[in-house]
């Protein structure tokens, strides 16, 4: 760890986090509703801490943003661009949750306006998280040559 940049350590703190959630997905209590959790589509009416419309496939794509995450973790350019590139997906599903109806086939996730602001802001943060750091590991890495 000492030896880590901090855009390494970002991603993997960030991959540990949906890698939690995705497993608090499948545990009753922390999901309300539990016995209503579907495995894709707005039919789920299961709630990660009683506000985030969940189901299987959203624990699932959890659980392989925190793999992704802890991987990536391992070189500085593929933590940036976990960082980088795990943030312009969740700009884009806040778009997309925010075009479906949330009654629509189309919201096989499911979302619902809660996830639709927390993506925005995990979105954003990981973007700005990415560049920010990433771009100090870039001049280091230019300082060093």
């Amino acid at each position: 760890m000492k030896n880590r940049h901090p855009v390494q350590t970002a991603a993997l703190l960030t991959g540990a986090v949906f890698a939690l959630v995705g497993v608090l997905g499948f545990v009753p209590g922390i999901t309300t509703q539990f016995g209503e959790l579907a495995f894709a589509g707005h039919q789920s009416e299961a709630h990660l801490l009683g506000l985030f419309q969940i189901s299987v496939l959203h624990n699932i794509v959890h659980l392989l943003f925190g793999v992704a995450g802890v991987l990536a973790a391992r070189t500085v350019d593929a933590a940036r661009w976990f960082l980088i590139g795990g943030g312009a997906i969740y700009l884009a599903l806040t778009v997309y949750g925010l075009v479906i109806g949330h009654d629509s086939p189309a919201n096989f996730v499911p979302l619902n306006p809660a996830d639709n602001v927390l993506h925005l802001v995990l979105g954003l943060g990981m973007l700005a998280v990415g560049l920010v750091l990433g771009k100090a590991a870039n001049a280091r890495a230019t300082s060093h040559h």
